[in-house]
């Protein structure tokens, strides 16, 4: 059994970055980069106005001044109007601003008579005026290669002009739940039975990294079976196999990997819950073996998968989130292993949910948070932890 830490340095040197694509912008949300991105031009990309108004010459626009209109200007095509001391152009919000003129007065702040306002407010060059490069300068980096693309990210680069981008790959991967107590979703139970969540489970959470899922398949504990679906299941970047990597008779998994030849590197970890992990490749497949128990599953796939997918898919950083929470209660990990406690983060206030046991789903549904206690570790109410998050 060997560490978290060190396992999750194991899978990080095992799996490659995937092959870079070319994605048109719109199909490039939730991506990474594959290349650095600079501005190719400044924003805004020209003074323009920040309000509907009167563009003026702020030294003949003292408050009470009265000034002429002599043309309009609305946002597009610029009419290359000039004005002079003692005029004003009317003008709207995005316009660019008149050569001339070094300020804007609001609407609201004048009075119109015909073709001649009165100023009602004081006056200072510069004025509600948007420069031009304020906001991002030419060559100024707006998106470093391994950031994902958001959708303000995405914006950015429509306002250079940019159609496409370079990202990374793409990962696919396969769920294989296995079990004989386990029925679909929609099947009859028999005594004994349960319905099979892990699949829907493991199946949000890749889509939540960027994965697509090309295979979800229920194996029950007979071996040739077993092979068979590993073997279907190892033609995508990702297997993952959720229950039957214990020890027990019928923890199947380990022995159906050894028979397709399986490079099997890493079985057990000293986490809780998720002890009975496993690691390893099938050709270039990475193969994930993960706890049948539902909240095993969960823990050991953000602590071990999510890192891994996103390393394939071209990210740098892989650590989930973490804020700083101030703790609810008392909390001592008297075990031997590392125990990740489930919790809510609500108003800067971290609470365990529930029952901290490897099965207990309906606590986690509840959880938003999980904060690590390592071995020995004891903390009182009120001190301020760390706490990692995840997408809901």
């Amino acid at each position: 059994m060997i560490s978290e830490e060190e396992a999750r340095e194991k899978i990080l040197e095992t799996v490659r970055a995937l092959p870079s694509r070319r994605l048109p912008l719109s199909d490039a949300l939730g991506c990474f980069a594959a290349d650095d991105y600079f501005a190719r031009l400044p924003l805004p990309m020209f003074d323009n106005s920040a309000m509907d108004g009167y563009a003026v010459v702020a030294s003949s626009s003292t408050k009470g001044a009265r000034l002429r209109v002599t043309g309009e200007q609305p946002a597009g095509r610029e009419r290359q109007l000039r004005i002079s001391p003692g005029e004003a152009v009317r003008i709207f919000t995005g316009a660019p601003v008149p050569q001339t003129a070094d300020a804007i007065v609001m609407q609201e702040d004048v009075t119109r008579k015909h073709d001649e306002i009165s100023i009602n407010t004081d006056v200072k060059a510069g004025d509600f005026i948007r420069r031009r490069g304020c906001d991002l300068a030419e060559g100024q980096t707006i998106l470093a290669k391994g950031e994902r693309l958001g959708g303000v990210t995405v914006a950015l680069l429509a306002s250079q002009g940019i159609a496409e981008v370079m990202t990374g790959g793409e990962a696919k991967a396969a769920i294989v739940s296995t079990g004989d107590e386990l029925v679909t979703a929609g099947g009859k139970l028999e005594p004994g039975q349960i319905y099979e969540s892990n699949s829907v489970l493991l199946g949000a959470l890749l889509e939540r990294c960027g994965a697509v899922v090309t295979l979800v398949q229920h194996c029950r504990d007979e071996r040739e079976s077993l092979i068979e679906t590993i073997k279907r299941g190892s033609k995508s970047d990702i297997l993952i196999i959720s229950g039957g990597v214990s020890v027990g008779e019928h923890d199947l998994v380990k022995d159906a990997l050894h028979e397709l030849g399986a490079q099997i590197d890493i079985w057990r970890v000293a986490i809780k819950p998720g002890k009975p992990f496993l690691f390893g490749k099938v050709g270039e497949c990475a193969v994930f073996g993960l706890p049948g128990n539902p909240v095993s599953a969960f823990v050991t796939f953000l602590q071990f998968v999510r890192p891994a997918i996103l390393k394939m898919s071209g990210a740098t950083d892989f650590t989930l989130p973490r804020i700083p929470a101030k703790l609810a209660v008392d909390l001592t990990n008297d075990g031997d292993r590392a125990h990740y406690l489930r919790g809510k983060l609500e108003q800067g206030k971290f609470t365990p949910v529930g029952r901290q046991e490897s099965h207990a789903l309906f606590g986690l549904s509840q959880s938003n948070a999980l904060l690590r206690l390592a071995v020995g570790q004891s903390l009182k109410a009120n001190e301020i932890v760390d706490v990692q998050i995840w997408d809901r």
